[in-house]
């Protein structure tokens, strides 16, 4: 019996589950990456933010990257005071020198200790230094104020060519998609 036992198996053993969604939610992240960063022009995905997948491993991935997000996002509030807190001069200058030795520095160590602590946790899951930029430095800014919910499965009406597998896109939510709707006034207002 599989009582109270969670999650898809997709016919692998337990290591190659955690590689299996990894591997995807690298690739999810890294479709935010600028056109020119990829090789060819085959290469880069023809909407941002988008993969293609079967429908399990979509479901499946969603929970996952939805973690890694929120982990980036509640960083960003100690990214920010880190930011105030930095120095402004070039690094190796004088100027650089004197604020490293100084109280201030101290200040924005403990400032940007948190957010340090969870690129490593999203390091230690994904692995990929380029995915956690592009998570922190990209996509986690977008979704600062979103409490959650920070992809979307479509599913796609032709199945896969060989195994009839249903496919879906698993994407990231748009910033223009968020807007409150119901806080504006449907009656115009006479002014």
């Amino acid at each position: 019996m599989r009582h109270r036992r969670t999650g898809r198996k997709f016919g692998r053993n337990p290591k190659h589950q955690r590689a299996l969604l990894k591997n995807l939610a690298i690739a999810l992240i890294l479709t935010e990456r600028d056109p020119e960063d990829f090789d060819s022009e085959k290469e880069a995905p023809k909407k941002a933010g988008r993969i293609i997948t079967t429908l399990p491993k979509a479901k499946e991935l969603r929970p996952y990257i939805e973690k890694l997000i929120t982990k980036a996002v509640k960083a960003q509030e100690s990214i920010d005071k880190a930011e105030a807190l930095a120095c402004k001069a070039e690094r190796g200058t004088e100027e650089w020198k004197a604020w490293r030795e100084s109280d201030e520095w101290r200040a924005w160590a403990q400032a940007a200790a948190p957010a340090v602590a969870a690129r490593r946790a999203v390091y230690a899951k994904l692995n990929s230094r380029e995915a956690v930029a592009l998570l922190f430095d990209r996509i986690a800014p977008r979704y600062v104020d979103r409490p959650g919910g920070y992809t979307r499965i479509l599913k796609l009406a032709t199945p896969r060519l060989g195994d009839a597998g249903k496919r879906a896109i698993i994407e990231f939510v748009g910033e223009d998609e968020y807007r409150n709707t119901k806080a504006t006034s449907a009656i115009p207002t006479v002014e």
